[in-house]
């Protein structure tokens, strides 16, 4: 097989994939993952269903697909975050009110990563790989900011013993409290009326105080 003929069959190869994903997150969005069907994926994608099996052997495959989808989105935010600041106390923050962003913007995608250590390990091993590493880089951004919040003294030294340590701490706070207001508004039927914004600005003050110089 020619070059040019092997690079254009793997780009509309590629294409399918990804049409296959944005028609299984516009259904997922609409009917909900469990009442959804293979079915109806095929049809949103404008595809035979013999043709969507080529490319996902069930519809928890097309659910991971779309979990390697929402780390990649979140590990760019991360990314653009730092580059707004010069500081590593004011990447850590923008990277904060960027991971609040990513719930308030995408939450079918926040939804997806709180669940995708599970859903990965029956992931095949070179989408697993692919998820591992966009987790590592994820880390790794905050815990560069970390490090240069202590090389440039707007982080506290005697309350940051371990950088990788603190980054665990600041991203499982921030979405613990993230997902009470989730659950506290789901409980009271009343989304306005829970002051969540509020409490998850607090809680992002809280953070940063708590390890600032």
């Amino acid at each position: 097989m020619s070059e040019p003929l092997k690079t254009r069959r793997e780009k509309e190869k590629q294409a399918r994939y990804d049409a296959i994903l944005d028609a299984a997150e516009l259904v997922f969005s609409e009917k909900g993952y469990e009442r959804t069907s293979m079915d109806d994926i095929a049809r949103t994608a404008a595809l035979s269903r013999a043709l969507l099996y080529v490319y996902f052997k069930d519809k928890a495959a097309i659910q991971r697909g779309i979990m390697l989808r929402a780390g990649h989105s979140l590990c760019q935010r991360f990314e653009d975050a730092r580059q707004t600041a010069d500081t590593g106390l004011a990447q850590i923050t923008a990277m904060g009110n960027a991971y609040y962003q990513f719930y308030r913007e995408q939450p079918d995608y926040f939804s997806a990563l709180t669940t995708a250590s599970t859903a990965m390990a029956e992931a095949d091993d070179e989408l697993a790989g692919e998820m591992f590493c966009c987790k590592a880089q994820t880390m790794d951004l905050m815990v560069g900011a970390i490090n240069l919040g202590l090389e440039d003294g707007t982080m506290n030294r005697d309350r940051i013993h371990d950088p990788v340590e603190t980054a665990l701490y600041l991203r499982g706070a921030l979405h613990g409290v993230i997902m009470l207001c989730q659950s506290e508004m789901a409980e009271s039927g009343l989304e306005g009326g829970f002051p969540a914004e509020s409490l998850i600005r607090h809680t992002m003050e809280m953070l940063t105080s708590s390890i600032a110089s």
